[in-house]
């Protein structure tokens, strides 16, 4: 199996996990609940947490909110829960960290954005402020540049220099190379400040694909400083999927990227959750990180009347959705596991063969039973209305198996 040659960075503890080369690929997520409101909070870090993010990020933007975050880890606590907290401060971080200590001790990592940080004088003194306040707390950050917020005087100033260049390049190259100096830069000033490098994080987010990828590849070009990936404003629905799939695809692809987050806007009413399956299933599609069972499922075409295997197939997931926190006890190679559910006899034995164990459903005009495979050979038949049952059965006995 190929696996992508990760890009060599330093590794950040982040609390309890590791984020660089020499470890998996982390997964984290975001909450979109107001922090001053420390139950609604709590709860949704439990949902995302529980949900496989393995770090989760919180606004911190006012004193109220500042205030609230010894609670919201206390009720987290209090279900059995040690969530690693990063805070997300814009604008007025510098005010925050000072005036509530114990926020800026219970957080696990605080993300500093250069480009809002203060303009001129305050900038330098602002940053450096926040800086301070993770090498007195022992703190990692993720110096995060967003093309929405860019550093106006950098990139002013970078602009000016290509205008007066002999071969200027395009707007846009500038715009991404203010990107990646913006992040070095302040890197650099934080180190000169005292951090160390293995408590730098760094990622330049913006919201086109392309863009997104080129400025990815010249930042590891020239860093060897954990970097943090996302397609930021990536959008709803399939859009934001896909959009976000294609850029991080291509970047893991590549080897770089030490932690993801996908961040997709949630339709109405929908789970906030969805953001951290994608990024697992984008990770785990890719054999870069396995996290659970996959299923191989036939599309359907016309030799597939019944609508059968469409429904074996949503109850397979399911079941292995609900049995996978139980089997991570004593069975995590389980994640591994490969089944398919196929719906006819072209390509159903080949797939269900390749599967660990898979099922080749009847198609228009074949004998109504099903052929059960395990590791590449047909170990039965299946059929009549336990079928279902039983292929599940049979899932939960091969686990019980595994070694």
């Amino acid at each position: 199996m190929f696996v992508p040659q990760r890009h060599k960075t330093v590794s950040v503890p982040v609390g309890p996990v590791q984020v660089g080369s020499c470890h998996q690929v982390v997964v984290q997520s975001m909450t979109n609940t107001d922090t001053a409101n420390a139950e609604s909070t709590a709860t949704q870090v439990a949902e995302l947490y529980n949900a496989g993010s393995e770090l989760v990020r919180i606004t911190v933007n006012n004193q109220e909110a500042a205030a609230a975050v010894p609670e919201i880890q206390r009720r987290l606590h209090d279900i059995g829960l040690d969530v690693p907290m990063i805070g997300d401060f814009h604008y007025n971080g510098h005010v925050l960290l000072q005036k509530y200590p114990e926020c800026a001790e219970i957080l696990a990592k605080y993300r500093i954005n250069p480009g809002n940080v203060g303009k001129g004088a305050n900038h330098d003194k602002n940053f450096a402020t926040m800086v301070q306040c993770a090498v007195d707390h022992k703190k990692p950050v993720r110096i995060g540049v967003n093309a929405g917020s860019l550093d106006q005087d950098l990139l002013n100033d970078l602009m000016e220099t290509n205008a007066k260049s002999s071969i200027p390049q395009d707007a846009q190259t500038i715009f991404l190379e203010a990107m990646v100096q913006s992040a070095i830069r302040s890197a650099n000033a934080a180190e000169e400040l005292g951090l160390k490098r293995e408590q730098i994080i760094l990622s330049c987010k913006i919201s086109k694909v392309q863009e997104l990828v080129r400025v990815y590849r010249a930042l590891a070009d020239r860093t060897d400083h954990a970097l943090h990936l996302g397609l930021t404003e990536a959008g709803m629905g399939s859009k934001g999927i896909v959009s976000s799939t294609a850029g991080l695809a291509i970047l893991l692809q590549e080897g770089i990227g030490d932690t993801i987050r996908v961040s997709l806007t949630p339709e109405p009413g929908g789970a906030r959750t969805q953001e951290v399956r994608i990024a697992q299933q984008i990770l785990q599609s890719m054999d870069i990180r396995p996290f659970l069972p996959q299923v191989t499922a036939c599309p359907g075409c016309g030799r597939t009347t019944s609508s059968y295997f469409q429904v074996l197939s949503q109850e397979v997931e399911q079941f292995l959705v609900a049995r996978m926190p139980e089997w991570k006890k004593d069975k995590p190679q389980a994640a591994n596991l490969q089944v398919a559910v196929m719906g006819c006899v072209v390509n159903g034995p080949g797939e269900s063969k390749a599967a660990h164990i898979g099922i080749s459903l009847p198609g228009t005009g074949e004998a109504p039973r099903a052929p059960l495979y395990e590791d590449g050979e047909q170990v039965g038949t299946l059929e009549g209305p336990t079928l279902a049952k039983d292929f599940l059965a049979r899932i939960e006995a091969y686990v019980a198996r595994m070694e």
